[in-house]
């Protein structure tokens, strides 16, 4: 029992802690630690943390960040973002009796080559007719890739993250429809320049 234990002890002082670095796209900060026997186990290692952990600004915890370890430098593990995604208790607040949540999901590319997958979606105040539905529908589709085509990655994905992109969405979408919220629900890199798809759907 003493030799199992020995092992047990020996294996953990083997490893290393390594201290979990966000992106530039949201300001690169420490936002964790991890231990590691090797460096490269690190690697591919998929981090979420929340843009209110980052920010320290409770507002923005339902704000949830795809992080994902490509680089390992030091006693630093280097983290690129991979998407985001709305907590789910936030978009039920969302979702209200006799209204109209109208969604849509569009692939787009970026000025620099970053092929994004976007999932925006609009809240009405009251309940749209279809074809109002079809209006704003097509409007959002529109409006996401022309940003897309005018941005590269970094900015496009900050627009995105910070709600730039959506209030910029709500702002020409009210004119057909009066709307209560605009978000994007999701966003997911499928895949960079020259590079094979970051997930196969």
């Amino acid at each position: 029992m003493a030799k199992r234990g020995q092992r047990k002890i020996d294996g953990w002082k083997s490893k290393q802690w390594f201290n979990i670095m966000a992106p530039d796209i949201i300001g690169q900060q420490e936002i964790g630690e991890t231990l590691a026997k090797d460096p490269e186990l690190l690697l591919g290692r998929m981090i979420e943390v929340t843009l209110g952990e980052i920010s320290n600004d409770y507002s923005k915890q339902n704000v949830k960040l795809e992080l994902k370890i490509d680089q390992v430098g030091g006693d630093s593990a280097y983290t690129k973002l991979i998407g985001h995604e709305l907590t789910r208790d936030y978009l039920r607040s969302l979702i209200k009796r006799q209204s109209s949540t109208i969604s849509t999901t569009i692939d787009v590319m970026t000025a620099d080559g970053y092929k994004i997958r976007v999932n925006p979606t609009c809240f009405t105040i009251k309940r749209a007719k279809a074809s109002q539905i079809k209006s704003i529908r097509q409007y959002m589709v529109y409006m996401v890739r022309k940003k897309a085509l005018e941005l590269n990655f970094k900015a496009f994905m900050q627009e995105i993250i910070l709600g730039k992109l959506s209030a910029f969405i709500y702002r020409e979408v009210k004119f057909i429809y009066p709307l209560r919220r605009t978000e994007i629900l999701k966003s997911t890199v499928l895949s960079e320049p020259k590079d094979q798809p970051i997930i196969a759907s």
